[in-house]
């Protein structure tokens, strides 16, 4: 009997389309055949110079293009840089969500808050230690730790063989909800053959392990001894169900109220209460309204704004425009996060706004991080073994403090890969190669715009900040096409305006000059004569002071 042929074996393709170059915006295709499963898909916060810009985005146009094969989006949890760009992707690519309980939930509150559109979208809760096969590609969930209950790592299988991606996790044996981490599913996975581990990079240069989220527990128990008879406030991330929930332990211990603020954390712990991940004791919580009617040593708040947001409710209370809940002399404010990159400017503000009134503020010691330090990630290492090493979550440097440490590991070098968003890396057990590169440049959102600002608006309103705008306006004759009134300038963010008058008028008569001139030439064209007016007044404040302001020439016709 002849035997039957075996069936050719492609190569999988990974292609990260964010969070290769930054700390935010993840999201990874990994496609097989006719099948792509796209894990996570977030956001970053943007950068001082973006701006106007109020969030950035992946550009998907790969999967747009590919949309046919675009199996489902999976999740592993439900923190803005994984999430949050969801509800601008699922207009143009409207395909199911996986994801676990909490997750699930969150997401289904962000997609109620733009509207009806995307109620279609279908999404499925899938339980630790499930598959979901999705085309070609097969993905189950995995037990891990990290700070917002319910997270999960994947071991995505595919006929090239089995990816295990372990999104953001520590390894936590204590949780404050839950499971540890289910290290006996890496270890066999790792004993039936790995290709390849996409491992959180983002504490890859911390050495020993991050502690367990129960120390601050007893670092809240210390505090709230060493503070009876003060109010106090805790500044932590919204979505730190476990952190939360440690406070309020501590809280009703001490016999406090609680007082939540913030619309995020609000809806948060509304979220985790019905779905059974937090636990509130009753008559624990009482509404920010209702704080006056206690003496201050019996009540707690917590807060948003522990990362310096101007709008959070943190920053509100500090300068004194929160309409519930201001700042006193005696209060304790405990920051329990630490800043963001990029955030410790906006910190320290508030930090400095708040002791101006009085208040005595903890900042350092009352938090600890979701992500996991050398050892946890050489523990992950050892238990997969994989055939490629591929870091991923975080800066550059991030990830090239994980490619150290798998060397050290015993993968061998040219089996680690550092890629780039937009790589199109095909892997299988034969090699490893980049086939291709796509274009996946950040997308700006701007209000109700989406990627309607490009870089070119960006420079723009970096002039604009730096050198200010002149308005240059004249007027002319519709039928004999002369100049028969101005030209007058107008200038905002360009000189202080009680010195600009003598400015003005030397730049004005080197317009008139130059418009007089362009006239006598017999320039009719309003094109031209726009040119004309911004390349004279540019030149003139370059002469000046140096600066080219925005020089925006308007012509009227009488």
């Amino acid at each position: 009997m002849k035997k039957e042929e075996k069936k050719p074996v492609s190569a999988l393709k990974i292609i990260p389309l964010g969070g290769l170059e930054q700390i935010g915006m993840n999201i990874t295709a990994f496609e097989y055949g006719d099948s792509i499963v796209v894990v996570d898909c977030g956001l970053a916060f943007p950068e001082d110079d973006m701006f106007g810009i109020d969030l950035v985005i992946p550009d998907v146009t790969y999967l747009k293009e590919n949309i046919d094969r675009v199996k489902g989006f999976v999740i592993t949890h439900a923190h803005e840089d994984h999430i949050g760009a969801l509800p601008y992707v699922l207009r143009d690519i409207p395909v199911p969500i996986y994801a676990t309980k909490l997750t699930i939930g969150i997401i289904e509150s962000k997609l109620k808050e733009h509207g009806d559109l995307l109620s279609h979208v279908k999404r499925k809760v899938v339980k630790f230690g499930q598959s979901i096969n999705l085309g070609e590609l097969r993905i189950e969930f995995i037990k891990t730790n990290h700070s917002i209950v319910d997270a999960a790592s994947l071991a995505i299988f595919s006929p090239a063989g089995v990816v295990v991606h372990t999104g953001d996790f520590k390894v936590d044996y204590t949780p404050v909800y839950g499971d540890s981490i289910d290290l006996e599913r890496f270890a066999n996975l790792g004993k039936k053959g790995v290709l390849a581990l996409l491992c959180d990079s983002t504490n890859a240069e911390r050495p020993g392990f991050t502690p367990s989220e129960r120390t601050v527990g007893k670092t809240f128990d210390t505090i709230f001894n060493e503070h009876r008879n003060s109010r106090i406030i805790i500044a932590t991330f919204a979505s730190n169900v476990d952190r939360v929930q440690q406070i309020i332990n501590t809280a009703n211990f001490y016999g406090r109220k609680v007082v939540v603020e913030g619309r995020s954390m609000v809806n948060i712990m509304d979220i985790a209460e019905t779905l059974g991940r937090i636990s509130i004791p009753e008559e624990t919580l009482i509404e920010s309204d209702q704080v006056k009617n206690y003496p201050p040593e019996r009540t707690v708040v917590i807060t948003t704004g522990s990362q310096g947001e101007s709008m959070a409710a943190l920053s509100r209370m500090a300068n004194g425009t929160h309409k519930k809940v201001a700042i006193r002399p005696g209060d304790l404010v405990v920051f329990s996060s630490n800043p963001i990159p990029g955030n410790e400017k906006a910190v320290t503000r508030i930090i400095n706004e708040l002791l101006l009134k009085g208040a005595d503020v903890i900042f350092q010691d009352a938090h600890v991080s979701g992500h996991a330090c050398q050892e946890e990630i050489k523990l992950i290492y050892s238990l997969v073994q994989p055939r490629y090493a591929i870091p991923v979550h975080g800066e550059y440097k991030h990830r090239k403090a994980q490619a150290r440490l798998a060397e050290q590991l015993g993968v061998s070098k040219e089996n680690i890969l550092m890629l780039k968003s937009g790589d199109i890396l095909e892997l299988s057990e034969e090699s490893a190669k980049v086939s291709e590169h796509i274009n996946c440049a950040p997308v700006y959102v701007d209000g109700l715009g989406v990627g309607d600002v490009g870089n070119a608006v960006l420079r723009e309103r970096q002039r604009l900040s730096e050198s200010g705008i002149v308005v240059a306006t004249i007027a002319v004759d519709s039928y004999s096409n002369m100049l028969v009134s101005g030209p007058e300038l107008f200038t905002k963010g360009l000189v202080y305006e009680k010195e600009s008058d003598e400015l003005l008028d030397e730049a004005r008569e080197e317009l008139t000059s130059a418009l007089v001139e362009a006239f006598d030439r017999g320039t009719s064209d309003w094109g031209k004569l726009k040119s004309v007016m911004k390349d004279s007044v540019s030149d003139y404040f370059w002469r000046k002071n140096k600066r080219r302001p925005i020089v925006l020439p308007i012509i009227m016709s009488v």
